[in-house]
């Protein structure tokens, strides 16, 4: 229906999503800052005077991390991408960070596969919402066995106190999905975000072998970054715990939280949760547990979306119907 519209009402419009995407994110943040009950914006601001973490050497070392962080991400988006199109590292910035904070309020970041294919012409659309997808794949596929890896070793260092009975029920559940799975690619059903496995699995082998090499390489770089900069926390916050138990508890608390499905905006507190349960297994505190998973939300998400949001409100509208 937008497309029918003349060009001056479509680029009106455009301002007005764009806008409304930007003062909804800064929304949510501060709603969420302000009205978490399991830990009050006073409390943690607060906390984090008593520790010095506004100390320039703090911030400092803090801001790097979540530099080389999302400069990892944006370089394996640009790695993908240059399988289908050319793409600078400064297209592949804007196009990261912009889809940031477009999908920030969607669950399990879906809107980023619309928010980044909206920057390439109908032909390449489906192709780049693939590749946001693979992206994606490799960065769960990396926690997901770094996470069980830390989690083997947590519960053989660690007796987790686990309900069975609900338990047993959880496993019948994902066996009951398993073959549901199979008997769905079977008959060609099988969709993972609206794509057959089939497309899907044609497609990554159609990806060059070196491009793939170093997305999974990124992926885990990307990965040690930001459970580097966890561990760093702690340690500002003077825990007393070595970086083999932290990372036990961090890898097996990314994991659990990974395969959770959640608004984005509430990541935070599904982390949270799962990250005071964990730490308290070896003597972490809750108002240190839940600040320091509070300022790693705010420094990799919340932060690179205030970036974003100077994309979000720059994006132009292509004017030939190509580009629409």
């Amino acid at each position: 229906m937008i497309l029918s519209l003349p060009y001056k009402t479509k680029q009106f419009f455009v301002v007005l999503i764009k806008l409304s995407i930007v003062v909804g994110a800064f929304y949510f943040i501060y709603h969420k800052l302000a009205s978490n009950k399991d830990l009050e914006l006073h409390d943690f601001i607060d906390f984090l005077h008593e520790n010095n973490v506004f100390s320039l050497k703090n911030v400092f070392f803090l801001y790097i991390l979540t530099v080389f962080n999302w400069f990892f991400e944006i370089l394996k988006w640009k790695q993908l991408v240059s399988s289908v199109a050319p793409i600078s590292f400064k297209n592949a910035s804007e196009q990261s960070l912009g889809a940031l904070t477009a999908s920030l309020l969607t669950p399990n970041r879906i809107g980023e596969y619309g928010a980044k294919a909206i920057y390439y012409p109908k032909p390449l659309r489906k192709k780049i919402m693939l590749l946001n997808l693979i992206s994606n794949m490799m960065q769960m596929s990396t926690t997901i066995a770094l996470g069980i890896i830390g989690l083997l070793y947590f519960v053989n260092y660690y007796p987790l106190q686990l309900d069975y009975f609900k338990l047993s029920i959880l496993l019948s559940a994902m066996v009951l999905f398993f073959f549901l799975a199979v008997y769905s690619m079977k008959h060609h059903r099988f969709q993972i975000k609206g794509f057959s496995l089939k497309k899907i699995l044609t497609f990554i082998i159609e990806i060059s072998i070196d491009i793939k090499i170093k997305a999974v390489v990124l992926s885990v770089v990307r990965y040690l970054i930001f459970s580097f900069q966890f561990y760093l926390l702690l340690q500002i916050f003077k825990v007393n715990i070595d970086y083999f138990d932290a990372m036990m508890v961090i890898t097996s608390m990314y994991f659990l939280s990974s395969i959770v499905p959640s608004i984005f905006i509430f990541d935070v507190v599904i982390k949270g949760s799962f990250a005071v349960y964990l730490f308290s297994m070896v003597g972490v505190n809750d108002l240190t547990v839940l600040s320091t998973v509070t300022l790693m939300w705010l420094m990799n998400f919340v932060v690179p979306s205030v970036f974003g949001s100077y994309y979000v409100l720059n994006f132009n509208l292509p004017t030939t119907e190509e580009y629409l």
